[in-house]
C-alpha cells in the first residue's frame, strides 16, 4: 500500500500522463482530419513535391494537328527525380493553341484537355492501366490544319505588327487556324528547373508586348466597318430595305445631340454600293433609323453579348452596348463606341452568312484517342445560333463579292478565279487602333471563313494577310 510521499508523487504523474493523452489524441485526430479532409489541398499544393514527381513519372499524351503533326509530346529526361518532360516541336507557332503544362499550371489545351493527356480521365486511365500497367495519357487531335496556322503566324509576324488571325470551317465551326502575335516559346515552360521557370515567366508577364495573351480569343477591339454586315443584316430583316435601294449617305452626318459629326459619305447609292465603299453616314444614318434594340437584336444573333462559348479555351465576350443615346448608337451601327469583338467573333460573322445564316458553334479538338489509336470522343458539329436567313444570306454574300471587286474597299484580298467575300474594317479606337478583315471563299460553295486583326496597322497590311491565309486553305 502506497504511502502519502508516493501518493503526492504519483499525483503530478498522472496529471503529465493525462496530458500527453489528450496531446496523442489531439494528433491523431488532426493527421485523421487531414487524411480525410484535406488530402486533395495538400495534393494541388505546388510545394508538394511528390505530386510534382507523380505527374511527370509518366508520358503525358500528344497533341497534334488535324493532319497528325505532332505540336505538343513527352520526352524521357534521362535522370534526375522527374521521368518525363513536355515539349513542343513547333515552339511559337502554336502556343496561343497549346498553351503549355510547366511545373506547377498549365494553360491552353493543355489546361482544356488536362485529364484526357495526364490520363486520368477514367476511360483512358482504365485503359492505359489494363494494357500497359503504368498510367499514360490519351492523344487529343485538333482541327487545326498545319499549312493555314503556319501562313497566319507568319503573316502575321511579317507585319511586325500585334495582332491575331483565325479561320473557321463555316459548315462545320471546326477552327482551321488560331494565330497570334507576338507569340512565346512555350518550351520555356516545360523546364524542369523551377527557378529559372519562374525568372522566365515573370520576364513574359511582364513584356509590354504581352506575348502570353491569346489575343484571338482573349482581346476584344472596335469591330469598325466589319460591324456594317450586322447593320446590313438588321435593316434587310425589317423588310425595309433591300440591297437596291438608295440610301442616305451625306458627306458628313451631324450626331443628334452633339456638336460632333461622322464623316465618310457615299451621296443617295444603294445600300449594296454603300457597303462595298464602306459608306460611314449612310450605315450610321440605317442605326439611327433602326434603332438600338434592333441592331442589338440582330448583333446578338450573330453571337455578341453571349457568355456561354468556350472552344474548349475560354473566349471572352464580344459586346454590344445597351442603354445608349441616339449619338451613341448611330456610332455602334458602324461598329464603334463600346462595340467590342474578339478576331474570333469577326471570323464568325463570314462564318454565318456563308453558311446560309447558321452559325456553327466553334471548336478546337476533333478527337480524343487511348495510347492504342481507338477513338474516345468525336466532335458533333452544333448549330450555335441563326444569325438570319438563308434568303438575307444570300443578300449578304452578294454584296460582301462586290467588296473585293473593283471599286471595293477590298480588292488586295482577291483571289483571281474565286468568288470572295469580304468586308473590311478600321477604327481609331485607343490604345489599339485596330485594322479589321472578314471574309469567306468560294463565295458560291464556301470552305473557310477567317477574322483578321492587326493593332495600328493600315488597311492595305491586312488585306494581303487575308489574301494569303484564304490561299493556304482553298489550295
Amino acid at each position: 500500500m502506497a504511502g502519502p510521499r508516493a501518493k503526492r508523487i504519483n499525483i503530478p504523474l498522472r496529471r503529465v500522463a493525462l496530458l500527453c493523452s489528450v496531446m496523442l489524441f489531439a494528433a491523431l485526430g488532426d493527421i485523421s482530419y487531414i487524411q480525410a479532409f484535406g488530402s486533395q489541398d495538400l495534393n494541388a499544393d505546388a510545394r508538394n513535391q511528390r505530386t510534382l514527381i507523380a505527374r511527370f513519372d509518366h508520358p503525358r499524351g500528344d497533341i497534334t494537328t488535324r493532319d497528325g503533326t505532332v505540336i505538343a509530346t513527352s520526352r524521357r529526361t534521362g535522370g534526375g527525380p522527374y521521368e518525363y518532360r513536355r515539349e513542343y516541336p513547333e515552339g511559337v507557332l502554336y502556343a496561343p493553341v497549346t498553351g503549355y503544362a510547366s511545373l506547377y499550371t498549365t494553360t491552353g489545351i493543355e489546361q482544356a484537355e488536362d485529364s484526357v493527356l495526364s490520363g486520368d480521365e477514367p476511360r483512358v486511365r482504365m485503359h492505359s492501366l489494363v494494357r500497359k500497367g503504368t498510367v499514360q495519357g490519351g492523344t487529343v487531335r485538333l482541327t487545326i490544319d498545319a499549312r493555314a496556322q503556319q501562313a497566319a503566324y507568319e503573316g502575321l509576324a511579317a507585319t511586325g505588327k500585334p495582332g491575331a488571325a483565325v479561320a473557321i470551317n463555316p459548315l462545320t465551326g471546326a477552327i482551321l487556324a488560331m494565330a497570334s502575335y507576338p507569340s512565346y516559346d512555350p518550351n520555356l515552360y516545360a523546364t524542369l528547373d523551377a527557378h529559372q521557370l519562374l525568372r522566365d515567366d515573370a520576364r513574359l508577364r511582364s513584356d509590354p508586348a504581352q506575348p502570353l495573351l491569346n489575343r484571338a480569343v482573349n482581346r476584344t477591339y472596335a469591330p469598325g466597318s466589319t460591324f456594317k454586315i450586322v447593320t446590313a443584316a438588321a435593316a434587310l430583316t425589317t423588310g425595309e430595305y433591300t440591297p437596291g435601294d438608295r440610301v442616305d449617305g451625306p458627306g458628313r452626318l451631324p450626331l443628334p445631340g452633339s456638336s460632333a459629326t461622322i464623316q465618310g459619305g457615299c451621296g443617295g447609292r444603294p445600300l449594296a454600293y454603300a457597303l462595298q465603299v464602306s459608306c460611314n453616314t449612310a450605315f450610321a444614318g440605317i442605326g439611327l433609323q433602326l434603332g438600338q434594340d434592333t441592331l442589338r437584336d440582330q448583333a446578338e444573333a450573330f453571337g455578341f453579348n453571349a457568355d456561354d462559348l468556350t472552344v474548349p479555351l475560354p473566349v471572352s465576350r464580344s459586346d454590344f452596348p445597351a442603354g445608349m443615346d441616339r449619338a451613341q448608337t448611330a456610332l455602334s451601327a458602324i461598329g464603334q463606341y463600346d462595340d467590342r469583338a474578339t478576331p474570333l467573333m469577326i471570323a464568325m460573322l463570314s462564318a454565318a452568312v456563308a453558311n446560309g445564316g447558321v452559325l456553327m458553334r466553334p471548336y478546337l479538338v476533333e478527337e480524343v484517342r487511348l495510347p492504342d489509336g481507338s477513338v474516345v470522343s468525336r466532335a458533333q458539329p452544333s448549330e450555335y445560333r441563326t444569325a438570319t436567313t438563308a434568303d438575307i444570306a444570300d443578300q449578304l454574300t452578294a454584296m460582301m463579292v462586290a467588296v473585293t471587286h473593283p471599286g471595293g474597299t477590298g480588292t488586295a484580298a482577291a483571289i483571281p478565279g474565286i468568288d470572295v467575300a469580304a468586308k473590311t474594317g478600321t477604327s481609331a479606337d485607343t490604345p489599339y487602333a485596330p485594322t479589321l478583315f472578314t471574309a469567306f471563299a468560294p463565295a458560291e460553295a464556301p470552305e473557310a471563313a477567317i477574322g483578321i486583326a492587326l493593332e495600328n496597322a493600315t488597311p492595305d497590311t491586312v488585306a494581303p494577310l487575308a489574301r494569303h491565309l484564304l490561299e493556304s486553305l482553298l489550295d
